[in-house]
């Protein structure tokens, strides 16, 4: 396809798009909340929820290494727990923010706090988070290794806050309550690989990583069983914050994919891909040459993550050579390896390497954060369709730019990749 003609096509689905967003940001979210409350107080019987179908877990991350660590239960839609883990799902079935926003504040988080730091705190009233599989800890680590969601009996040590409103549609969550107990009610279906990792004490948290990946595990599930302390040497399994595993997971399956990508031979065109998804515009460019990788992400007046935008359109961008990364992602954090996932696994299945600049439009459309998972999926599915055809990755980043809310230059200025590293590509043809 034609360089202009995808965009043109482009053009033409945005503006779908915009229609199902404004449809979208005006129904009743508060009739959903009125709802939900009704719901909630039926379901929590005095201090107990019993017989509640847990699909996932929750670890946080403020005070840490003193953290708040649960199991998340959807509030009387225990028939369709599954449908309220966060996976790729999600966006083949097309939910908007509102959908999220209901599926997240839908979940009751019972926690206690943990120490991951234990045992060498467990004298002063912490337990000991390395590798038990007793009481509270234990019966999350059962929830977060099973394969289906598991039924639990919680027990409360307080009746859970539930304080929603619409103001909370930036931060969404559901209800929260100290945990007392937990208590499986049925023996958790647990897939032999998983198994296999915990049997290895000596089996170290990336080998892991990498081996269920290998066996057709996606990463939704993986930091989920990270996040739980359920992999890794024997040791050294503690609890890892969800937001932390969630990175630490697509960062460690992209170095694995790197080293088979960069064995691949390059590519001799120069291929423009695009997508997509709640109010964030994706283009992703390939080119010839070794790896190398950038995520330039432009945020909006308006969007969610530049809401006032007195400075205008926020623009951030990192990027990596053919050897990766030594320091921290600085400007783009967790959709900085999520967005290079999508990509590695775009290139590991043609068996090709590339230079390739992601850039991300977040439009004011994104009036609420759903996590990374959005970007993951963008990138994944953007291959789904025929690329545009570019003569050099000069023209492509031109032809793009023209649909960007910064100028060219700008661009230029904040983009390795635009800026003086191209002359090596832009000698290559459409061939």
């Amino acid at each position: 396809m034609r360089l202009d003609e995808l965009l043109d096509e482009f053009e033409r689905d945005e503006a779908a798009e915009r229609r199902q967003l404004a449809r979208e940001r005006s129904y009743a979210i508060t009739d959903y909340l009125e709802d939900f409350e009704s719901r909630f107080e039926e379901a929590v019987s005095g201090d107990a929820i019993f017989g509640s179908s847990a699909p996932s877990v929750f670890v946080g991350h403020a005070n840490y290494p003193k953290v708040p660590t649960g199991v998340l239960s959807p509030v009387g839609n225990e028939d369709r727990a599954a449908d309220f883990v966060t996976t790729g799902d999600w966006y083949r079935r097309g939910l908007g923010i509102s959908d999220v926003f209901e599926r997240r504040s839908g979940l009751l988080t019972a926690n206690r706090r943990v120490d991951v730091d234990a045992p060498s705190t467990v004298s002063q009233g912490y337990p000991n988070v390395h590798d038990t599989w007793e009481g509270f800890l234990g019966v999350q680590r059962e929830v977060a290794i099973a394969s289906d969601p598991v039924d639990v009996e919680i027990g409360l040590a307080n009746k859970p806050t539930l304080d929603v409103t619409v103001d909370d549609i930036l931060e969404p969550s559901g209800p929260w309550a100290a945990a007392q107990s937990a208590d499986l009610a049925e023996n958790p279906s647990v897939p032999r690989e998983v198994e296999r990792t915990l049997a290895d004490d000596d089996w170290r948290a990336e080998g892991a990583m990498t081996y269920l990946y290998r066996r057709d595990f996606d990463v939704y599930d993986i930091h989920r069983i990270l996040s739980a302390g359920a992999l890794g040497e024997a040791e050294q399994r503690r609890l890892v914050p969800t937001r932390w595993s969630i990175t630490a997971v697509d960062d460690t399956i992209g170095n694995y994919l790197r080293g088979s990508v960069r064995k691949g031979k390059p590519l001799n065109k120069v291929e423009v891909w695009t997508n997509e998804y709640i109010g964030n515009r994706y283009w992703i460019v390939l080119g010839p040459g070794q790896w190398e990788y950038e995520l330039v992400e432009l945020k909006g007046a308006g969007s969610v993550w530049n809401p006032e935008g007195e400075t205008g359109v926020y623009v951030g961008a990192d990027y990596e050579g053919v050897d990766g990364r030594r320091s921290y992602v600085e400007e783009t954090a967790g959709a900085y390896h999520a967005a290079r996932l999508g990509v590695l696994e775009h290139l590991t299945a043609r068996d090709r390497q590339a230079k390739a600049l992601v850039i991300r439009h977040v439009t004011d459309e994104y009036w609420g954060p759903v996590g990374v998972w959005q970007v993951r999926e963008s990138v994944r599915n953007a291959f789904d369709d025929e690329p545009g055809i570019a003569s050099s990755i000069d023209e492509a980043i031109a032809a793009i730019a023209a649909h960007l809310p910064i100028s060219s230059e700008r661009f230029a200025r904040v983009s390795e990749l635009a800026a003086g590293r191209q002359s090596s590509l832009s000698r290559f043809g459409s061939g």
